[in-house]
C-alpha cells in the first residue's frame, strides 16, 4: 500500500504582516507617482507607477499565497488552494504586458514631440521612490526566507531601478533641458516590466504543466533514493509543484522485505526532506519479485 506524507501547515503571521505592509507602501507610492507624473508630464514617472502597480499586484499574489497556506486541504480540494496564486500570476502577467505595450507606444509618440517636463518634481519623486523601495526591501527582508519572499524582493529591486531612472531623467532635464531623456528612460522601465512578466509567465507555466521544479534533478533524486538502506531500485518517479513553494513527489520503491517498509519509509522521508526540502511524498512499496517485470528504473542500487 502506498504511503503518503503531508507537510504540516503552520501559520506565518509575521510573513503576512510583512507582505501587507509592503503592498500598502507599493500601491500607495504608485498613486503618488501617477498624480505627480500626470502633473509633471513625465512618462518616466508614469511608467514607474505602472511598474510599481504591477509589482504591487505581485505582492498581492504573494500575500494571497501566504494567507491560503494557512487553510487546510478539504474533501473537495485535496491538495489545497495553492494553484490560485498561479492563476493570479497569469492574469498579472497579461496586465504587465499590456502596461509595457502602452508605455512603449506613448514613448514613441513623445520622442517625436517631447512635452515640457517639470524636472524638479521628477527628481523629488524619483528620490522619494528610491527611499520608499528601500524601506519595502528592508520590511520584506525581515520576513521569512520563502520562495514568495525572494520573488517579491526581486520585484522590489526592479522598482528601485525604475526610481533611479526617474531620478536620472529629472537630473538630465534640469541641467541640460534635453526632454527626450524622459521617454527614453521610460522604454527602459517598459523593458523591466516585460522581463518581470516573462519570468512570471515562465514560473507559472512550469507549475501548471507540472514540470520538475528548478534546482531539482529527477535522475539525481532517483539515484539518491535508491541508495537508502533497504531500497533496491526506484521507478515511476514524478516530481512537480503544487504551488510556487510546495513540491510533491511520487515513486514506486522496490524493496527486499515488505516487513521492513515502515522503517524504509521513514528513512526515505527524512532523506527527501533533509536533502531536497521535499515534504509531500507518496511512495508505493513493491517486493523485489515485481521488479523482474521490465520497467524503466530511475534509480537502482548495484
Amino acid at each position: 500500500m502506498g504511503e503518503h506524507s503531508h507537510p504540516a501547515r503552520h501559520g506565518v503571521p509575521g510573513g503576512i504582516r510583512a507582505f501587507l505592509l509592503a503592498l500598502l507602501l507599493t500601491l500607495g507610492f504608485a498613486v503618488v507617482e501617477i498624480i505627480a507624473g500626470s502633473w509633471a508630464h513625465s512618462l518616466t514617472l508614469l511608467g514607474d507607477a505602472g511598474h510599481m502597480a504591477t509589482d504591487g499586484a505581485a505582492l498581492g499574489i504573494a500575500l494571497l499565497a501566504a494567507w491560503i497556506a494557512l487553510k487546510p486541504a478539504s474533501a473537495r480540494h485535496t491538495y489545497g488552494f495553492g494553484r490560485m496564486e498561479v492563476m493570479a500570476a497569469l492574469v498579472n502577467t497579461l496586465l504587465m504586458l499590456v502596461i509595457a505595450a502602452a508605455i512603449v507606444t506613448e514613448a514613441v509618440l513623445r520622442m517625436r514631440h517631447p512635452p515640457v517636463v517639470h524636472a524638479r518634481v521628477v527628481m523629488v519623486i524619483g528620490a522619494m521612490g528610491l527611499c520608499t523601495n528601500w524601506v519595502i526591501y528592508r520590511v520584506l527582508k525581515q520576513g521569512d526566507n520563502s520562495l514568495n519572499v525572494r520573488a517579491a524582493l526581486l520585484h522590489v529591486l526592479g522598482d528601485m531601478l525604475g526610481s533611479v531612472a526617474a531620478l536620472v531623467a529629472g537630473i538630465v532635464i534640469y541641467f541640460t533641458g534635453w526632454f527626450p531623456i524622459d521617454p527614453l528612460l521610460s522604454l527602459f522601465i517598459a523593458l523591466l516590466i516585460l522581463i518581470s512578466g516573462l519570468r512570471l509567465l515562465r514560473d507559472a507555466s512550469r507549475v501548471l504543466l507540472e514540470g520538475v521544479p528548478p534546482g531539482l534533478d529527477l535522475a539525481t533524486i532517483g539515484l539518491s533514493m535508491a541508495g537508502v538502506d533497504g531500497v533496491r531500485s526506484v521507478h515511476d518517479l514524478h516530481i512537480w509543484s503544487l504551488s510556487s513553494s510546495e513540491v510533491s513527489l511520487s515513486a514506486h520503491i522496490v524493496i527486499d522485505r515488505m516487513d521492513a517498509w515502515q522503517s524504509i519509509l521513514l528513512s526515505l522521508q527524512d532523506h527527501l526532506y533533509r536533502s531536497y526540502g521535499i515534504q509531500h511524498a507518496t511512495l508505493q512499496p513493491e517486493p523485489e519479485i515485481l521488479a523482474r517485470i521490465p520497467v524503466e528504473n530511475l534509480g537502482r542500487r548495484s
